[in-house]
């Protein structure tokens, strides 16, 4: 139940059944406590038991089940929140037990691999909207959830070419309510969007620092020691979950690809900037990259 003085709205789904209880999962469950507008009930399930255990710990799920089959069960909305590469074992697990006319989506941060791997094994009258909120941290599990997590952050939701609109409604009105800003786009065009924004930037900070932990042991220790901002903040976002950065990877590696290839010609024109001495160049992508700092704060996303 909402708290006193939170307006009472009927929710988006009357059972809604979180599959995975990390960042994403939990912040929504938490979401939903304080406002009761999301779901009338939330089912959570996940598979470490140590998970299960600290969800009831932490009282943030109506219901909490070990078995994904039974956590379904006449459930209106479910929606993945587990590493991408682990969703086709899952919806095998669970496709005999969803509820005819359910709405089916997810927050993987691929989309042509959700639709690859969760449509084929959809029973008929159950909707499939893929949806992929950007918001996180680098912190994971039912402990680093909040309710503010989605508050002014986008969420792409991409409907397939034939979806149910009234489906594809109650997934955008789902993240409206839980702050976000929604917006609309394919799954090919939302694989190359985030591949750049945010899968080449963790591919980048996971190699600096693996280049920094190759380095001899004397020099490794002065670089700890010595770190500066920049090198920090490139730790911080390496220190993202393991699993779900390597499904990451493996699952949208065309669109990654495509982009560190063209990122690697721009590196390899810096270096040969750097080389030859040509301040004109070296200046414009100084100058570039702050002009993308200033276009990040004027839309309230830096």
């Amino acid at each position: 139940m909402p708290p006193a003085g939170v307006a009472v709205t009927t929710p988006v789904f009357q059972r809604l059944c979180l599959i995975g209880a990390g960042l994403i999962g939990s912040s929504i469950a938490r979401r939903n406590r304080e406002r009761g507008d999301l779901a009338g009930e939330v089912v959570v399930t996940a598979r470490s038991a140590a998970t299960l255990a600290r969800v009831r710990e932490l009282g943030f799920a109506d219901r909490v089940e070990e078995d994904a089959a039974e956590a379904v069960k006449d459930a209106d909305g479910v929606i993945f929140c587990v590493p991408v590469g682990a969703y086709a074992g899952v919806m095998r697990h669970i496709a005999p037990h969803l509820a005819p006319g359910a709405i089916l989506s997810d927050v993987g941060s691929t989309k042509g691999s959700v639709i690859r791997d969760l449509l084929p094994l959809c029973p008929p009258g159950v909707r499939l909207v893929p949806a992929h909120p950007m918001a996180g941290t680098e912190h994971s599990g039912p402990d680093a959830g909040f309710p503010t997590l989605f508050e002014g952050r986008y969420c792409i939701v991409t409907p397939l070419p034939n979806g149910d609109p009234q489906a594809v409604e109650k997934v955008r009105e789902f993240w409206r309510r839980c702050g976000s800003a929604v917006e609309s786009m394919d799954a090919a065009t939302h694989d190359k969007v985030v591949a750049i924004v945010s899968h080449l930037p963790h591919l980048i900070a996971f190699t600096i620092c693996g280049t920094a932990d190759d380095l001899s042991e004397e020099t490794r220790e002065s670089v700890l020691k010595f770190a500066a901002s920049g090198f920090r903040d490139f730790t911080r976002i390496a220190s993202s979950d393991v699993a779900m950065w390597r499904d990451v990877f493996l699952n949208n590696r065309e669109a990654v690809l495509e982009m560190l290839a063209r990122f690697t010609e721009d590196a390899h024109a810096f270096g040969r900037a750097i080389r030859w001495g040509q301040e004109e160049f070296i200046v414009d992508r100084i100058q570039r990259g702050r002009k993308i700092r200033r276009s990040l704060i004027e839309r309230k996303q830096a």
